[in-house]
């Protein structure tokens, strides 16, 4: 069933809107997958589904700011159906099939863990499932396991944008100060990743910088550090790369500011920013903390229409600020509107297909909270934002974490050239960067 055809496009969102009853109490049925229980869900999997509600709901109302100002996906409202991401890959792509064959969900937007989108994104092209991935940081999702995508998109940098900007930062801020270096990271997808990334970028940018022979990997979610804190405060390297996250980001934060460790060491935590609100004061000042792009308190006094909005209602809506992990569900569900509005703009008013909508996201760049969202690579499914890099700091009137001597790197000097592998263009340098 479609809406009437119109003779304006430009008013044919709003002509889809006074559309008929019947076509009006059509949805758009949604999955939204994040942490709900277990180690990751405090710091991220809560507020990532706080994000995707709330945006859903300015979807839903008009809420939102131009462009995004006109009620639901193409006219249709978002039915939203928000599950666990818990449980491993195995799991998660059986609650994916499910989704498909027994709930007809027309979108998934979600996943946090690059295990799950490691083990999902076959899947999804598989059951021909429009995949907004919006978080999940490994670059070997499309890189290795789809590198011809058709369905899945991920719509914010992947994880070597996020490495890489980290030691430029580094190599900004600290130079010579850096007698050496070494990694604590989790033992799966992201951890090795991040670490592989960091320190190669950092043999192109610092190249005097000696890497710790040893670097520590432990379990996902094991919560206990003591031997790993030990080792650190032994090492002679002074700088301490982490790409923790969640319930192990702030378990180790705890136990390594019981022992000293954050005054005989310099650490760049790639997603610090996380925990940072969640710990209050207990958050150490002076870390070098990321988001992965310009979120969370990166974004605190961004004036763009969308994020003062999105500041103001994630306040009221839920008394707690809203970190990276809101802003990136949001962002990929905004990506989602954006397609169908301007699917169904280019369809004559009428609701688009699938393949309209995909369409329309590839390759597309599209206003998101914190700034634009280009999707240049992976064949345009894959998105490219600026990074943003500071140092924390408590802030006693605001009476909250906040960040100082910020840098922003352009996705042109952090991301891969489209066509080039991650790995391939670190170890070759970082040809074609433009910083």
């Amino acid at each position: 069933m479609t809406f009437g055809k119109i003779t304006a496009v430009a008013a044919g969102l709003a002509v889809i809107l006074a559309g008929a009853t019947a076509v009006s109490a059509q949805t758009v049925k949604m999955a939204v997958p994040s942490f709900l229980t277990g180690a990751a869900a405090p710091a991220f999997g809560i507020p990532a589904q706080r994000g995707a509600e709330l945006i859903i709901r300015g979807i839903n109302n008009g809420e939102l700011p131009a462009p995004y100002d006109i009620k639901g996906l193409a006219g249709r409202q978002i039915e939203a159906i928000f599950y666990d991401e818990s449980g491993g890959g195995t799991k998660q792509v059986t609650e994916m099939r499910n989704k498909v064959q027994k709930e007809g969900i027309d979108v998934l937007a979600g996943y946090i863990s690059s295990g799950t989108c490691s083990a999902v994104a076959r899947v999804a092209e598989e059951l021909k499932l429009l995949t907004i991935l919006t978080v999940c940081g490994t670059p070997r999702v499309f890189e290795e396991l789809v590198p011809n995508p058709k369905y899945v998109f991920r719509t914010m940098n992947h994880g070597t944008g996020n490495n890489v900007s980290a030691a430029h930062y580094v190599t900004k801020k600290l130079g010579a100060k850096v007698k050496g270096m070494v990694g604590i990271n989790q033992n799966y997808a992201w951890g090795q990743d991040s670490w592989r990334d960091f320190h190669l970028a950092m043999a192109v940018l610092s190249p005097k910088v000696k890497v710790a022979s040893k670097q520590q990997f432990p379990k996902l979610f094991s919560g206990q550090y003591g031997a790993e804190i030990s080792s650190l405060l032994r090492a002679k390297q002074n700088l301490v790369h982490s790409s923790f996250w969640g319930g192990d980001l702030e378990a180790f934060i705890g136990q390594a500011s019981a022992r000293g460790l954050f005054k005989k060491k310099m650490f760049v935590f790639t997603v610090g920013e996380t925990v940072a609100y969640r710990l209050g004061k207990k958050f150490p000042q002076g870390l070098m903390i990321g988001t992965r792009g310009p979120y969370g308190m990166y974004a605190v006094d961004n004036k763009n229409p969308l994020n003062v909005w999105f500041q103001r209602e994630y306040r009221k809506a839920y008394k707690e600020q809203p970190s990276q992990p809101g802003y990136q569900y949001a962002q990929g569900i905004l990506g989602v509107k954006y397609a169908y509005d301007n699917a169904a703009k280019a369809n004559g008013g009428n609701f688009p297909s699938k393949d309209q909508v995909i369409k329309a996201l590839e390759g597309a760049t599209f206003p998101s909270i914190a700034g634009e969202v280009k999707m240049g690579l992976s064949h345009g499914h894959q998105g490219l934002t600026p990074d943003m890099w500071g140092v924390s700091v408590w802030d006693k009137k605001r009476g909250e974490t906040v960040v100082k001597d910020v840098i922003t790197f352009p996705a042109s000097c952090i991301m891969p050239p489209d066509g080039v592998k991650s790995i391939d263009w670190l170890k070759g340098g970082m040809k074609g960067a433009k910083c």
